[in-house]
């Protein structure tokens, strides 16, 4: 008798221009380190998520996927149903593939949340999220389960939203967490960084940046300047992953 073909368990990322990939490396070497010859992880970077129905028809052994910039939100449409909490969140990172089709998740909120709760001090009540796409979506959810209050601050006026423009020494006093949501900075314009008045930033604030390209962003570097609390996204990365990889592996 033959061998019996060893199945093979396709996984990857969907986005756009993602060749600077955290998730490819990571979920590579994770596969690596477990002897799982038969996993595999790969870009599927998409021009327009239109293209995500073609992709799911051409590679019909996908057994998960992630979702980052700019599809977080868009690919929603496109998905069977979605877990409760993606649902209340509005934005997808993770897809898990069962029987009756693709299913939505968000292990961003997870690794938001893990990451960011043990450098919370007593000031840190009010935050200032920097951006309004998917990312910020988990991460107003995180900052509403901690009862903290927060602002989401866009470049357009929008109710219930500061603008840049609105952000003076008032707002930094009373505003003492800053979470950069943009990809304002990331390599390789490592040079660009929110239009904040960084002069009112201070010990007592507490900078969090969602880039992990590179680790110290100019966004960090003001509030490293300033003796603020900083921290990249790598380890929010890491846990987002180890979430995922739970789910994937979930029947």
């Amino acid at each position: 008798m033959g061998k019996t073909e060893k199945r093979h368990y396709r996984f990857g990322l969907v986005g756009r221009n993602i060749s600077y990939s955290f998730s490819q490396t990571y979920f590579s070497n994770k596969f690596s380190e477990l002897g799982l010859d038969n996993h595999s992880y790969e870009n599927f970077d998409l021009p327009s998520i239109t293209g995500f129905i073609d992709l799911l028809k051409a590679h019909q052994d996908l057994k998960g996927l992630n979702v980052t910039i700019p599809y977080k939100e868009a690919v929603i449409p496109y998905l069977q149903s979605l877990d409760p909490k993606a649902r209340e969140i509005g934005a997808v990172n993770t897809i898990r593939f069962r029987l009756e089709g693709p299913v939505g998740h968000n292990t961003d909120a997870y690794g938001f949340r893990m990451a960011i709760q043990p450098l919370l001090q007593k000031q840190h009540t009010k935050v200032l999220i920097l951006g309004t796409g998917g990312a910020s979506k988990a991460v107003a959810y995180v900052l509403g389960q901690l009862g903290l209050h927060y602002t989401m601050v866009s470049r357009t006026k929008r109710p219930q939203h500061l603008t840049y423009d609105d952000l003076d020494m008032e707002v930094f006093r009373e505003y003492q967490v800053l979470v950069n949501c943009t990809p304002l900075g990331t390599y390789p314009t490592i040079d660009q960084k929110p239009g904040l008045p960084y002069h009112f930033i201070t010990e007592s604030h507490l900078m969090f940046d969602l880039i992990y390209n590179p680790p110290l962003t100019a966004f960090l570097q003001e509030g490293k300047k300033r003796g603020a609390t900083i921290s990249n996204g790598l380890r929010m990365l890491q846990l987002q992953a180890e979430k995922a990889w739970e789910l994937w592996n979930t029947e």
